[in-house]
């Protein structure tokens, strides 16, 4: 399952409000719900699930990338939304730097492989340099868009 299945153009935001990791996950999690891809009454639970699992250890893997993740079973298919800050959020990433970059995806519960498989995936797409910075430089949605939908190895 590719990024560009998982989070479609309308899921893209491209200038994040957030200052942490709480609030981006809130403001993504609110994108989903807005795009019809999670149920409005499913939005305080699935917002507290993905907590929990950030809680335990923070998913800013470095290079100003930030994937919360977390599996419920409110959700049929895996969903996503990808967010960006071109002032930086502080996600207590393992680097201690900003992230500018925001993957959230919801996996069905049960689906253990299919979780594993897609936090690696994504998080091998944006350890290309070339790739996060095409992102943050992306004028818009659309072109935001464009560039998760061209494999990484085309680039």
């Amino acid at each position: 399952m590719t990024l560009s299945e998982i989070v479609q153009q309308e899921q893209i935001l491209t200038e994040l409000k957030a200052t942490n990791r709480w609030e981006a996950i809130d403001e993504l999690i609110g994108r989903l719900v807005e795009c019809g891809q999670i149920k409005a009454e499913h939005r305080e639970a699935i917002t507290a699930v993905v907590k929990k699992r950030e809680t335990s250890m923070s998913t800013g893997i470095g290079f100003g990338i930030g994937i919360p993740h977390a599996s419920t079973d409110l959700i049929g298919e895996v969903v996503g939304a990808l967010g960006r800050s071109k002032s930086g959020i502080n996600f207590d990433a393992l680097d201690n730097q900003p992230v500018n970059l925001v993957v959230l995806f919801l996996v069905p519960h049960g689906q253990f492989q299919k979780h594993l498989h897609t936090l690696a995936s994504i998080a091998k797409l944006f350890h290309n340099k070339e790739f996060r910075q095409q992102l943050e430089q992306a004028p818009d949605a659309a072109a935001m868009h464009q560039i998760i939908s061209v494999p990484v190895s085309k680039k």
